[in-house]
């Protein structure tokens, strides 16, 4: 962990990498664009730019590269409060089975208005998809909170195996939706369900914007609870925290985010449960710096998984769930192994 002196400098690094990211990003991809036309297109003067370089990375990578670094940094910020809410680090949005209940709500609007996007497209992607998603995310929290929560408080261990029994079902129904959609439906239904990028639009960009911009104030406000919250539930209380709501609160509005998320870009897992830790590496478990830090490293993590995802198999690409599961899940198993001692 660093001096606290050092924290500007950390923040500056972190936003210097990820500007640096972006222009390798745009640049990245089966049509090779050089370095310097991805710097010039941000030029206000960009006249020098061949046309079909301009379009494509106006109208293609340059949406896409912004939707990786927003829908990356949501990812990060909501890992990290989940982690900090609920004192565990295998805590995140997925695992609890967040992400299962909203790509449940996405695939229903999928199903449900099928026949509507060719005539309403902008219904499907900015009202019906997320708020199904946001739907089936904040019901599956409430399930999984009131299964975990009694009169002694909130046991993590329960919210956790009732994650994983609504995410069994909740693939389930996702299959069973598989089953019976027409050939758009599991067009529409396979493009997210492996988590994808490539659908990144301007409407989608703003969308996550105003989602992350909101998440990050609501969020940073809370962050001297959750540091409360580190010394432990009656400690907090003794401190004047009212737990209960605050639970309530973050939980609602990681759903919030989870949802938005699986409707603009399909299930990406495990950046949430990641970047924490890398975050409390550089900064320590002080949320009101691990939470920016956050954003930054899961902008950064998502943007460089997505470059990968692009070239790892060209021409063709590769979904980016399955390479954030691909780093992920190893780094997963090794949490496990380092906290086996501690459920015995």
């Amino acid at each position: 962990m660093l001096r606290q002196a050092s924290l500007p400098i950390i923040l500056l690094l972190l936003a210097s990498l990820a500007i640096i990211t972006s222009f390798v990003s745009i640049a990245v991809g089966p049509m090779q664009i050089s370095l310097t036309h991805s710097i010039m297109s941000f030029m206000p003067s960009n006249a020098e730019l061949p046309q079909h370089v301009a379009l494509i990375i106006h109208q293609v990578r340059l949406p896409r590269t912004l939707l990786c670094l927003l829908v990356g940094g949501i990812l990060g910020l909501c890992g990290a409060v989940m982690q900090g809410l609920f004192r565990n680090p295998l805590a995140e949005p997925g695992i609890i089975g967040v992400s299962a209940g909203a790509a449940l709500g996405a695939a229903l609007a999928i199903v449900l208005f099928s026949g509507m996007t060719s005539y309403y497209p902008n219904f499907m992607n900015f009202a019906a998809v997320p708020i199904f998603a946001f739907l089936g995310g904040a019901l599956t929290t409430i399930i999984v909170y009131k299964l975990g929560t009694s009169n002694l408080g909130t046991s993590v261990t329960i919210m956790l195996l009732a994650g994983v029994a609504i995410s069994a079902l909740s693939g389930a129904a996702i299959g069973y939706l598989n089953f019976i959609a027409d050939d758009q439906m599991l067009r529409d239904l396979s493009l997210w369900s492996m988590g994808s990028l490539a659908g990144a639009t301007w409407p989608s960009i703003t969308l996550a914007s105003i989602t992350l911009a909101l998440l990050s104030f609501l969020f940073i406000k809370q962050a001297p609870a959750l540091n409360a919250l580190l010394l432990g539930e009656s400690e907090a209380k003794h401190l004047g925290v009212p737990i209960q709501s605050l639970k309530r609160r973050l939980i609602l509005l990681t759903a919030v985010g989870v949802g938005v998320t699986v409707s603009l870009s399909g299930m990406i897992g495990f950046v949430g449960l990641v970047i924490p830790h890398l975050g409390r590496m550089l900064v320590g478990p002080d949320h009101r710096t691990l939470l920016p830090v956050s954003i930054l490293l899961g902008a950064l993590l998502l943007t460089v998984a997505d470059m990968f995802a692009r070239v790892a198999v060209m021409p063709a690409e590769l979904p980016v769930g399955i390479v954030t599961a691909l780093v992920g899940a190893p780094f997963f198993l090794y949490l496990l192994f380092k906290q086996k001692g501690r459920f015995i």
